[in-house]
């Protein structure tokens, strides 16, 4: 069995229905898939009709080597590019796509994979000296270049720390967080998942068993910086639907609340609702009503899914149609 065809038997893409549903890839048409990853998605679009092209985008050369072997039985169908998704009307400037759908969570490959050091496992409590090399503090999505989660960890000072973990991970105990590992770093460097694991749990005197392991909020916070995940929505969300043709339709799948309240915004600037402050008695943010919101509310996935695929219970779907131009517009 090849790796690709291994890993796809691990993989489930979340919310599968919904997002075909909303993208209505049976339409046939050229779809963008913003986040490859090890290209569940992209493979349901293009099952959906014999008549459906897919551009895929990703950080991460590695997942796109995988998802490549998997998709390959839809020859010059399907494309993929390596760079970040808010790179894409850089590519694609001029062309028009049937649908636009961006999944904003950390493959299940990469979390997996113990040497990209994205999260912890129970054995990567181990002691230091036993993890050292096989679990390296490291989260970044491409590789091939940036600075590492190890970086941010032994080089920000405790202020800067604190101020991250509290903004990037909503975690109360951050303060604590950044003055232990000042502390610890202070010793030597935490290079390993391990080191950093252990330390937030004396950090914070937590013992035993956990529901959300302690260290959690901090990891998040540490792969959103390094990965700068929360940069320059509004931009990429007005650029795809620059991108959209008439009717076509944007579907952006979050993790956690703070990507969902910048897409939130971002969707309701686009779909023409004013994001001025309450107390300025005149508007000036010029948004002029691009696309029709198609979820009021963000959709939830279902008791279902969420028992079947744990890591779709944290998923929020937000979509939206391109409006057609007037001809006085």
């Amino acid at each position: 069995m090849s790796n690709a065809a291994h890993l796809t038997g691990l993989h489930t893409s979340v919310m599968p229905n919904e997002v075909l549903a909303h993208l209505d890839a049976a339409r046939g048409g050229t779809f963008i898939d913003c986040t490859l990853g090890l290209g569940g998605h992209s493979e349901l679009i293009l099952d959906a009709s014999p008549d459906t092209r897919v551009i895929a985008f990703d950080r991460d050369a590695e997942v796109i080597a995988l998802a490549q072997e998997r998709l390959v039985r839809f020859g010059e169908r399907f494309r993929a590019i390596h760079d970040d998704y808010r790179s894409l009307k850089q590519h694609l400037e001029g062309q028009q796509f049937t649908g636009i759908l961006a999944d904003l969570g950390v493959s299940s490959w990469q979390l997996d994979t113990p040497e990209r050091g994205f999260s912890f496992r129970t054995n990567s409590l181990a002691p230091p000296s036993q993890s050292h090399s096989t679990f390296p503090l490291d989260m970044r999505m491409d590789r091939s270049g940036g600075q590492t989660a190890a970086h941010f960890v032994n080089s920000l000072s405790e202020r800067e720390l604190a101020d991250l973990i509290f903004e990037y991970g909503e975690e109360r105990a951050s303060r604590r967080i950044a003055r232990r590992i000042v502390q610890e770093r202070a010793k030597a460097p935490i290079e390993t998942t391990a080191q950093l694991a252990d330390l937030v749990i004396r950090a914070i005197n937590q013992k035993g068993y956990w529901r959300i392991h302690p260290a959690t909020r901090t990891f998040q916070a540490l792969r959103i910086a390094v990965n700068r995940e929360l940069d320059g929505f509004p931009q990429f969300i007005a650029e795809a639907v620059d991108l959209l043709a008439e009717n076509g339709t944007l579907v952006v799948l979050t993790f956690h609340s703070l990507e969902d309240r910048l897409i939130k915004q971002a969707f309701r600037f686009q779909a023409g609702q004013c994001v001025c402050p309450a107390s300025q008695p005149f508007c000036s943010c010029g948004t002029q009503p691009r696309v029709e919101l198609l979820t009021r509310k963000a959709l939830l996935p279902s008791n279902e899914e969420t028992a079947a695929n744990p890591r779709a219970r944290s998923a929020k779907l937000r979509a939206c149609r391109k409006r057609p131009t007037r001809p006085e517009e």
